[in-house]
């Protein structure tokens, strides 16, 4: 089985090179050519476009920032679906609108290919350490023939149900870390301005009912000021921008969500758009003039 990859950014480069630890044959393309060379120098042969990709790959994986680059790669003029195989597979491991999930999978199935969605959380860190979660909704048959490769970059491989499933499932995710994050900023900045030191109250709640995965990971970040990104606040705001437009079609109100879009939005506006998500923390840091838990 040969297995193509189209998208080595922060995600996608860790991937791959997870993928050939299994032992797999991998094929990729990026538009960054350093990015393809790194990947080459751990044994990827890189491919001159997504088109060699569909002629040569049994199974076509994408990691791609959003919808409409999934659909320019697969659809549009020069795009994979010009060349893929019958009987090939497509997996979208991308962060993409569950509409645009199920677009494409129709498509594609003209051409006799299958298509899983397969979003993915726990940014670089487990994406290095291949102990992703991933989120996949498509075909039952499909998606235990495709388990194996997925657990080779996961630790958690779940069906949620058809095409597009998976998806939805990841925006449900990115609300449920949004507000956490902002919850967490929100609670230390109370203690901070209080007058209680943010570790200790980290320390004293995090094994509570308030704890979580997403507090250990990011109120370290928040008191340390370490902004570097594992998630950057602009692929959230494309996360959570796909959530209201997935809500608004349903009939799904979102007003947290909301909340915690216009304050994404405002640390944007001031050039923090490429800053780790936790990085919502500075929008109460702004607000209130105070620091968390650092002069």
């Amino acid at each position: 089985m040969k297995i193509g990859l189209i998208g080595l950014g922060i995600m996608g480069k860790p991937m791959a090179k997870n993928i050939l630890k299994a032992g797999h044959s991998l094929m990729v393309y990026d538009i960054n050519r350093a990015a393809m060379d790194e990947v080459a120098a751990a044994g990827a042969q890189p491919a001159k476009d997504g088109r060699e990709i569909g002629a040569s790959c049994d199974v076509i994986l994408t990691m791609l920032p959003n919808s409409p680059q999934v659909k320019e790669v697969m659809l549009g003029e020069g795009g994979v679906i010009e060349t893929i195989r019958e009987g090939a597979v497509f997996i979208d491991m991308s962060s993409i609108n569950p509409l645009a999930s199920k677009e494409i999978a129709e498509a594609l199935e003209k051409k006799g290919v299958k298509m899983l969605d397969a979003p993915v959380s726990g940014g670089e860190p487990k994406a290095i350490d291949g102990t992703l979660s991933f989120m996949v909704g498509g075909d039952a048959e499909v998606f235990e023939a495709c388990k194996p490769l997925l657990e080779t970059m996961g630790s958690s491989v779940v069906r949620c149900g058809g095409i597009g499933a998976g998806n939805t499932t990841k925006l449900a995710n990115q609300v449920v870390v949004a507000l956490n994050i902002a919850a967490v900023s929100e609670a230390f900045m109370l203690a901070e301005k209080a007058g209680v030191d943010p570790q200790l109250v980290f320390e004293a709640i995090r094994g509570g009912l308030a704890g979580s995965t997403v507090m250990n990971a990011k109120a370290p970040m928040i008191m340390e000021g370490n902004f570097m990104p594992g998630f950057k606040i602009d692929l959230h705001i494309k996360d959570l921008n796909n959530a209201l437009e997935t809500g608004h079609s349903v009939g799904s109100p979102l007003p947290l969500t909301a909340a915690v879009m216009e304050m994404l939005q405002t640390l944007r506006a001031d050039g923090c758009g490429q800053d780790d998500h936790s990085a919502i923390a500075k929008y109460y840091e702004k607000i209130s003039g105070t620091r968390i838990g650092r002069e």
